[in-house]
């Protein structure tokens, strides 16, 4: 049982410290570009896999073109083409700013 604990708690450092180098692709302004770290998060199944669809796939390099006046939505440019999702989609997107992931 102790074991498990010791491994539950090194595997809590880890992801404390994967939360210090990704954030979520919603906070970053724009111009800004990062690389697609994770896609999870509380939005349903369909949504996730819709947003793999759509290119945002670990590795995958990605910029914030412009927001709208009320920041939601946000055009993304992904690959060879502008996306535009919501913030809470945006949310469940985890990233590295570009100069981290160097």
């Amino acid at each position: 049982m102790s074991g498990i604990g010791g491994v539950r708690e090194e595997t809590d450092g880890l992801e404390a410290a994967d939360d210090v180098t990704s954030r979520p692709l919603a906070d970053l302004p724009p111009g800004a570009r990062a690389v697609v770290a994770d896609v999870g998060g509380t939005e349903p199944p369909h949504v996730i896999r819709r947003l793999h669809d759509l290119g945002f796939v670990p590795g995958t390099e990605v910029e914030v073109v412009r927001r709208a006046p009320l920041r939601d939505p946000v055009v993304y440019r992904v690959r060879d083409y502008e996306v535009c999702l919501r913030r809470a989609q945006a949310g469940c997107v985890r990233v590295r700013v570009a100069e981290e992931a160097r």
